[in-house]
């Protein structure tokens, strides 16, 4: 028997074998993400400001970039079991459909009923806030997967979840919203009336349908407004990369079991969370020197944060209430188009992703969302997995890098992220089978409208 048979479809770590620690790879950059500013005093954010916000330990890891390791407590790792380890599939059936020399690799998050690679961080910030003594939680969400798995977490550990869900994802995915009312989180439509900076963004934007942006606005408001309330945030953060590099460890761990090096590492790019915890282990190795990889960002043409946004700093949010980052952005005031059906609707980028970015590490590319939703539905004939539209950005781009193999004849090892299930996703799924789908892509224009809103200080003129 060769040795390409001897390795299974799907392969699971054993319990043993799973990782005892998330992996900073912060620790391993030469050049550090820019530091967090108080858009105040244009100073570097400190912990004290800082935990205004976020939970106390949360900060912490935010603010470290030298820890190169995390151990995950003990109470985080037995949730853990529940769900994870996470399979590592080969994609034999989609290899024979494209018949191409490539091997197809990838991480399947969504065996959780949150359905997606979201609760690795939501269990890890519930757990800190409800360590800490705190009541509850405010967050945003934007297509659900995130504010479903913090309800999930907070319902474990007995906590109040408050959740400001973009508007149109609202609308569109009332399923969703009720999988959160389940685990008893209270779901508010962002923007809303019920925040002075929602009253604040429907006035000077009547009619939206709402951002990220905005959604985050509200979910701090509401977290610094009552008392024993703190922000948790689903990605974008470096805290939230540090905790799903969970989902990179064990896929590299499964891969060296069976001696199986991957050439190109593809993720799905909203804010940054998948894609940064798949590649950080790998993404470490390069940036030590001990292996070379290309990496590949893949985001939605609607939203073309690194393709085509500016690397400077901006507000995380659009109510202008959050820190200044340093990260491609469109600009924070940046409302997405809302035939977009995905997720990956924020307005900026990782600090930590953008830095690699800037640096040569990372490739980045965006596609538009018909041909996406064209590669999901190949993907699940084939697969038997009916991929989230976020996932569906790195099949599109997966698919595309294996025809190029059909093509020369090259045996390149491909591993992508499949996030999460697509499920709660079919008024998209059944716009796009109806010929009603459309591709959105803004104009200079349009994006020169949200840039302008960047705040202009010396050092950062775009």
């Amino acid at each position: 028997m060769s040795e390409e048979k001897k390795i299974p479809y799907k392969i699971y770590l054993e319990e043993n074998e799973m990782p005892d620690s998330w992996y900073n790879v912060r620790a391993d950059m030469k050049n550090k993400p820019a530091p967090l500013l108080n858009p105040g005093t244009l100073k570097p954010l400190t912990f004290e400001e800082m935990r205004g916000i976020f939970c106390d330990e949360l900060c912490r890891q935010e603010l470290d970039d030298t820890t190169a390791y995390f151990e995950i407590p003990e109470e985080i790792r037995k949730f853990y079991k529940m769900y994870r380890p996470s399979p590592l599939v080969r994609a034999y059936c989609l290899e024979e459909k494209l018949q191409t020399p490539a091997k197809i690799y990838y991480k399947f998050e969504g065996n959780n009923t949150s359905g997606s690679h979201k609760l690795n961080s939501a269990i890890a910030q519930a757990y800190y806030a409800k360590k800490q003594g705190l009541k509850g939680v405010t967050t945003e969400t934007g297509a659900g997967q995130w504010g479903t798995a913090l309800s999930m977490a907070c319902a474990y550990l007995g906590l109040d979840c408050q959740v400001y869900m973009v508007k149109c994802s609202y609308e569109q995915k009332p399923f969703r919203r009720e999988v959160m009312r389940t685990y008893g989180a209270n779901v508010t439509p962002s923007p809303s009336n019920t925040t002075e900076v929602g009253r604040r963004i429907l006035e000077e934007f009547p009619g939206t349908t709402g951002s990220l942006g905005c959604a985050i606005s509200e979910a701090v408001e509401a977290a610094t407004t009552q008392e024993g309330y703190r922000y948790v945030l689903g990605s974008v953060l470096t805290q939230v990369l540090l905790h799903q590099s969970v989902i990179g460890l064990e896929a590299k761990a499964a891969m060296d079991k069976y001696g199986i090096k991957p050439d190109m590492i593809i993720g799905c790019a909203g804010g940054g969370s998948n894609l940064g915890g798949l590649i950080s282990p790998f993404m470490g190795e390069k940036l030590r020197g001990e292996a070379d990889y290309r990496f590949i960002a893949v985001e939605p043409a609607s939203c073309p944060s690194f393709t085509r946004g500016k690397y400077v700093y901006d507000f995380c949010d659009t109510g202008k209430v959050c820190p200044l980052a340093k990260m491609y952005t469109l600009g924070s005031g940046f409302i997405p188009a809302p035939n977009h059906a995905g997720g990956l609707r924020y307005h900026g980028m990782s600090s930590v992703l953008s830095q690699l970015y800037a640096d040569g590490y990372m490739e980045a590319v965006s596609v538009e969302q018909t041909s996406v939703f064209k590669a999901a539905e190949e993907f699940a004939r084939v697969e038997g997995i009916l991929p989230a539209p976020e996932s569906s950005h790195a099949i599109k781009v997966a698919i595309d890098e294996a025809l190029k193999c059909k093509e020369t004849g090259e045996e390149k090892t491909i591993l992508f992220g499949l996030t999460g299930t697509g499920y709660f996703d079919m008024v998209a799924y059944e716009r796009y089978n109806n010929g009603e789908m459309t591709d959105y892509i803004p104009t200079d224009e349009d994006l020169a409208k949200g840039l302008a809103g960047v705040p202009k200080f010396p050092g950062n003129e775009i």
